[in-house]
């Protein structure tokens, strides 16, 4: 999954090399998963479309991680993330996933969200997620897992697991240590905090705040066209030589993360606070 820095620096020498037009991905991506590319800038806009509320399952990872992967072989020139419902942009795990879980599917959802990770976080390509909607949990690690963050007013955005007794796996953590300062980042962990679109830019959570979609997704593609006047092949060695620790420390470790997040989610108590925040879901 991690590639050595030859082969970093080969990939991202091609990357801003001028083509004459960009595959368009979105004829072959899963429909979970909407990719169109402009033409003129080779950037792609990634939509996650799971209504209502882009709940992360196992086939959306899996979605995601193909997408990802095709990304990486079209060499995108840049990847913008954002979502096809009206006010989320991603809701997190979908909780069926948690609640009273198949041992077996759980195990390819856990995989498959850790593929996710380590492919949006380790990708070679720049990216940028403009957040057109409410991010807490899995919508908050999609978007700290992007090098750029533009987000519309008066949403929410954090990782809130303690909230349903659930413990954020040690590569969230280190994605929001390496966004946000430790201390904050220990505040918001352990209190599980979601915060405003004011406080985040605030807490340095987001970067920009849009007032509406159109105009995230624009000043995302505004950050990603800097990149042409940087080296490809020093910027994506840089991007990828900060962040190898972390993405190292998953690859090196990944059974040891499922089975400690598996361990907890089993307890009883944990499955009682998720069954019983499905319920209260279900009446609204």
């Amino acid at each position: 999954m991690i590639r050595n820095s030859t082969q970093i620096i080969c990939n991202s020498v091609t990357k801003w090399i001028p083509k004459v037009t960009v595959r368009n991905l979105s004829a072959v991506t899963n429909a979970l998963v909407n990719v169109e590319v402009n033409d003129k800038t080779g950037i792609s806009l990634v939509t996650i479309n799971r209504k209502p509320v882009n709940g992360l399952s196992l086939e959306l990872f899996e979605a995601l991680s193909t997408t990802l992967d095709d990304l990486e072989n079209d060499k995108t020139r840049g990847a913008v993330l954002t979502s096809g419902c009206a006010s989320v942009f991603s809701a997190g795990f979908d909780l069926n996933e948690l609640y009273k879980p198949d041992a077996e599917r759980f195990r390819k959802f856990w995989m498959a969200f850790q593929n996710v990770w380590l492919k949006l976080y380790g990708s070679t390509f720049p990216t940028a997620a403009a957040i057109n909607g409410h991010a807490p949990a899995g919508g908050c690690f999609l978007a700290i897992s992007c090098e750029y963050r533009v987000m519309c007013p008066n949403y929410n955005i954090g990782l809130n697991e303690t909230r349903l007794g659930i413990v954020a796996p040690i590569f969230l953590r280190a994605s929001l240590r390496n966004t946000i300062s430790q201390r904050e980042a220990e505040k918001a962990l352990t209190f599980g905090t979601l915060y405003s679109t004011d406080k985040a830019l605030r807490i340095g959570l987001i970067d920009e705040i849009a007032n509406d979609k159109a105009e995230a997704i624009q000043k995302c593609e505004n950050f990603l066209a800097q990149f042409r006047n940087v080296s490809a092949m020093a910027r994506s060695f840089t991007k990828t030589s900060l962040r190898k620790k972390d993405l190292e420390e998953l690859e090196n470790g990944r059974e040891d993360d499922f089975q400690s997040f598996w361990s907890r989610l089993i307890q009883p108590e944990v499955q009682t606070q998720i069954g019983e925040y499905l319920q209260s879901l279900k009446k609204k």
